[in-house]
C-alpha cells in the first residue's frame, strides 16, 4: 500500500504581509510555527516602517497541511520575510510545485524582491494582495502596474484571515498549474 502523493506550495512575500496568517487559516491541523519576538537585535536590520504593532517575525519556516482526499495531500511552507533569512528560500523551493506570494498594498516595496524570486526560476505563482482589516490602499490595476506582473499571473484580493481567501488563492495556483499541464494524450507536433 501506498500513502498519498504530497504536494508541497510555499507562501511567499515580504517581512509582514501575512505568510504565517494564510499558513494558519487554511491548515487542518495546528501549523508549526518558528516565530519569535523581535528585540533591539533587530533594529535597524528588520525593517518595521509601517508596522507599529508588529512584535514576532518567522525566523524559518511556517509549516501547515490540508488534505484534499486519501490520495493527495498539500504542504505548505511559509516563507520567512526579512532578507536575513533569504538564503532558507533556496531550499524551501525545492520540490515546490508553485507559490503564493502576499502583498501588503501599504509597503508593495517589500514584494519586489519575493515576485523576482520565483520568475527567475520560472516558477508558477499567484499574487494575493492582502486587503488587511477590509481595507486596500490600491486597485487591482495599480498593483498590477506596480509590481510589474505578467497578464497570466492572477491577482486576487482580500484579507488572508478569512479561510476562504486563502481557499481562492490555492484555488487560482492549482488552475494556473493546470493550465500549464498539457491534457493526457495530446501531442506536441
Amino acid at each position: 500500500m501506498t500513502g498519498p502523493v504530497a504536494v508541497k506550495i510555499l507562501i511567499a512575500g515580504g517581512f509582514g504581509v501575512g505568510k504565517t496568517t494564510m499558513v494558519g487559516t487554511v491548515s487542518e491541523v495546528t501549523p508549526l510555527r518558528t516565530e519569535e519576538y523581535l528585540t533591539e537585535a533587530s533594529v535597524g536590520v528588520d525593517d518595521t516602517g509601517g508596522l507599529a504593532s508588529k512584535a514576532t517575525t518567522t525566523v524559518a519556516l511556517d509549516f501547515g497541511r490540508i488534505t484534499i482526499n486519501p490520495e493527495l495531500v498539500v504542504y505548505l511552507f511559509g516563507t520567512p520575510g526579512q532578507e536575513r533569512f533569504w538564503f532558507m528560500w533556496n531550499d524551501l523551493v525545492n520540490g515546490a510545485l508553485g507559490a503564493v506570494v502576499l502583498v501588503d498594498t501599504r509597503r508593495l516595496e517589500v514584494s519586489f524582491a519575493s515576485i523576482d524570486f520565483f520568475e527567475s526560476r520560472g516558477i508558477p505563482f499567484v499574487v494575493g494582495v492582502n486587503c488587511f482589516h477590509g481595507r486596500c490602499e490600491r486597485t487591482a490595476e495599480e498593483v498590477r502596474e506596480a509590481l510589474d506582473l505578467d497578464p497570466d499571473v492572477p491577482l486576487l484580493m482580500g484579507d488572508v484571515r478569512r479561510q476562504e481567501v486563502g481557499r481562492d488563492l490555492l484555488l487560482a495556483l492549482i488552475d494556473l498549474l493546470m493550465s500549464r499541464t498539457a491534457p493526457v494524450g495530446a501531442s506536441s507536433a
